[in-house]
């Protein structure tokens, strides 16, 4: 089988790694070279991958029977239809259903419009004069958002990125004189956020591990929100405050969302990913993403059982899926990204950083190169996103977080990371806060679920479990 992988970043290169690995001749089209996806495709050439006729023609040219599509700029662009258009079979939702993830307007729209539960309160604004309206129609404390693509940045806080109603629309204002399709205001929700990704085809949707999702640059969540420093995911594929009934319900939304596509003939071919916080009332949708997450395809793709995934690509992009195919190891993984410094805010790029793979190799833990060109052996010039992702795996959440510890001693230069992704610590404080806001004035229990012995049985029961399980308040 030939497979185009379109996009440049980690993500992808995990993506062709993981094709390559299950037999796949892999192909590549990035606008800047990766050395990761050069390794893979020695006959790999720059283009652009958010433009159609290119896309088109690379896949022509390389003879493929397949295109996979990591970013959400190409499908936002219509590189699906073209591709379908052209007799190619695509792994990604055409450009009508991509609007899930492209207009977030449309996406709160279109589940308000479908009855389907955990929306928060929200309103769009296009001018000045909008905004406060907006602001008096959803109250505070409110989140301000661009409509469009903003690769997970952009999002403000009251009471973390802005402190009054007043600074955030002033915030709000400034982002409507940048241009772009917008803004929404939502309501602010309390509580501990996850991601769920599925495979979604013309029947069925398939869920894959949940992941939890360190957006911001610093540790203990501070700083400004990035396109993602890093993400963890636990052993029984839920999280330490996240149960099986909590995760169900969340993946009912995704399911409704499929079939709802489905009923209104946009054709949805590929993973459909929600963003969701836990709450007191259950899980309510931030965002959706019509493409593997980054970096939680990264945990994804790591976990797969290794032999079939190119297969499980087809059948997606088919849509007709063998649900045998879809298998994930019980392990936990870890990822965490180094990037340079200043990302989130002002990068500073031109750097070099030095790679010991073998080293990170015999730790373990898999690395996939980002924004980085190289510059010599062994060594590599930052861009101003995220270099690399390493990933690693374990028994458990804090074992996996400490092998990828370990492996970033194998890296030199200047860069910066999140030590705090997966660690004891931060497991701990989000499971106590979540009890915190179920059941006030308990107390924290002395073991959260996370720092398990590494041969305890893989089980969801415990004190997070029974805060949050079928007990918890309905919305």
């Amino acid at each position: 089988m030939r497979v185009l992988v379109v996009g440049g970043g980690a993500r992808e290169h995990a993506l062709a790694w993981g094709l390559h690995t299950a037999g796949a001749e892999v192909a590549a089209i990035a606008a800047k070279e990766n050395p990761g996806l050069r390794r893979i495709d020695p006959e790999f050439q720059r283009g652009d991958p958010s433009n159609p006729g290119s896309v088109v023609e690379r896949a022509k040219v390389r003879k493929v029977d397949l295109a996979v599509i990591g970013p959400e700029a190409p499908l936002a662009a219509g590189v699906s239809d073209a591709l379908r258009d052209a007799g190619i079979a695509v792994f990604g939702p055409s450009k009508a259903a991509a609007r899930i993830e492209s207009s977030k307007e449309f996406a709160r729209n279109f589940l308000s419009q479908h009855g389907i539960s955990g929306v928060p309160k929200f309103a769009s604004a296009r001018t000045t004069e909008e905004v406060d309206a907006a602001i008096r129609t959803v109250g505070e404390p409110f989140v301000v958002k661009p409509i469009g693509l903003s690769s997970g940045k952009g999002v403000w806080v009251q009471g973390r990125d802005f402190a009054t109603s007043e600074e955030g629309a002033a915030y709000a204002k400034r982002l409507l004189a940048l241009g772009g399709d917008g803004i929404v205001l939502e309501e602010r929700l309390d509580g501990e956020e996850f991601s769920l990704m599925a495979f979604v085809t013309d029947s069925g949707v398939y869920p894959m591990p949940v992941v939890l999702d360190y957006k911001r640059a610093l540790e203990d969540d501070k700083g400004p929100n990035t396109g993602g420093m890093g993400t963890a995911s636990q052993r029984d594929h839920l999280l330490p405050f996240l149960s099986a009934a909590g995760r169900d319900r969340a993946l009912e939304i995704v399911r409704k969302t499929a079939e709802a596509m489905r009923a209104d003939g946009l054709l949805y071919r590929g993973v459909l990913y929600g963003g969701f916080m836990l709450t007191a009332k259950g899980p309510y949708l931030l965002e959706f993403n019509a493409r593997f997450g980054d970096p939680e395809g990264l945990n994804a793709i790591a976990l797969y059982e290794p032999g079939d995934f190119a297969h499980l690509l087809e059948g997606v992009a088919a849509g007709s899926l063998d649900p045998n195919l879809v298998r994930f190891r019980l392990r936990a993984s870890v990822v965490k990204y180094v990037v340079p410094p200043g990302y989130g805010t002002a990068p500073r790029s031109g750097g070099t950083i030095q790679i010991d793979e073998p080293g990170i190799e015999a730790r373990g833990v898999k690395l996939f190169f980002g924004d980085v060109e190289p510059a010599g052996p062994e060594r590599f010039t930052l861009g101003t996103s995220r270099a690399i992702a390493l990933v690693g795996e374990a028994s458990a959440i804090h074992e996996a977080s400490a092998r990828v510890e370990a492996a970033v001693a194998y890296v030199q230069g200047e860069f910066t990371w999140r030590r705090d992704i997966g660690s004891r610590a931060d497991m701990a404080r989000r499971t106590e806060r979540m009890r915190a806001l179920l059941v006030p004035g308990s107390k924290p229990s002395p073991l959260p679920l996370s720092v398990a012995a590494p041969d305890a049985p893989i089980s969801s029961a415990g004190t997070a479990a029974e805060v949050l399980g079928d007990s918890a308040p309905q919305h």
